[in-house]
């Protein structure tokens, strides 16, 4: 299956960077979220960013053009029926994620494929909530899509073979390394990455050392491009405590239980670099 046309649906900083991916590698791209103006305001997001590029000299305006040219933002979900495959990025909770796939189910054309960019949840579990298991996977880009050349192919026990394949060669197709998960908590990267993280957040609580030491010497230490704190505001920390959660509910081991200050950070509503707080100031 060649797949040309794409629908997006969350338009937040993972589902933008998603579409311009696709753009980049010629597809058209429908992207959709909860309003028409949150899908406009996600088009505008992948704009600026191609501007940056286009003054740095990375880019040419008219390639520019071009590529916006094939992102339409929907005005509602009914903008996606046409699409090949539907990529949901909206929030990390499994009852949101259920809900937008049981409206799309009814929506897209038999033969479309759906996808999750879930950091976490079962596929199997998601894929249950519609008509389609067997052309229904995981489909988790790396934080930001455009930059990160990763991209985890989960597979659901009812999977097809030839929804595994059409969405690793479209992986392919966007630059990006594929590779393959079995459907468990975390996958394979948030499997061995959320761990570090709540290790650093428990090394803070106690007093182990600072945050600028902690991230410092993981950093040098490891020859880590960025610190575990650092890295958890960048993915925010809501995002953080919700893998976590998942981890330690499925796994049922104690080694994945939150931090207590993970939890109190995102109780505040100190997410990291998104609400300008998180472990450091962003003002």
């Amino acid at each position: 299956m060649l797949i040309e046309r794409i629908a997006v649906v969350g338009a937040g900083q993972m589902g933008s960077g998603i579409a311009q991916v696709a753009a980049q590698a010629g597809i058209e791209v429908v992207l959709a979220d909860a309003t028409a103006e949150l899908a406009r305001d996600g088009a505008g997001r992948v704009g600026a960013a191609l501007a940056k590029l286009v003054e740095k000299g990375k880019m040419t305006p008219g390639d520019r053009s071009a590529l916006l040219a094939r992102i339409k933002p929907a005005e509602t979900l009914d903008g996606c029926a046409r699409a090949q495959l539907l990529i949901e990025a909206v929030v990390e909770d499994e009852g949101a994620k259920r809900d937008l796939f049981r409206r799309v189910d009814g929506l897209l054309a038999p033969e479309a494929i759906l996808a999750s960019n879930t950091s976490s949840i079962s596929i199997t579990r998601l894929a249950a909530a519609t008509r389609r298991p067997e052309r229904f996977v995981g489909m988790h880009f790396m934080n930001p899509p455009p930059v990160m050349q990763l991209v985890e192919i989960v597979r659901g026990l009812a999977t097809s073979d030839a929804t595994y394949r059409a969405v690793t060669e479209l992986a392919r197709r966007f630059g990006k390394t594929a590779v393959t998960s079995k459907d468990r908590p975390g996958f394979i990267v948030n499997r061995i990455l959320i761990p570090l993280l709540n290790e650093a957040c428990f090394g803070l609580e106690e007093g182990l050392a600072s945050a600028e030491d902690l991230d410092a010497a993981v950093k040098l230490g490891l020859n880590h491009p960025m610190g575990p704190l650092a890295l958890a505001d960048f993915i925010g920390l809501d995002t953080c405590l919700s893998i976590a959660e998942v981890l330690h509910r499925e796994l049922g081991d104690d080694k994945y239980r939150p931090a207590p200050i993970l939890r109190q950070y995102v109780a505040a509503g100190w997410l990291g670099r998104k609400t300008g707080r998180g472990f450091y100031s962003y003002a």
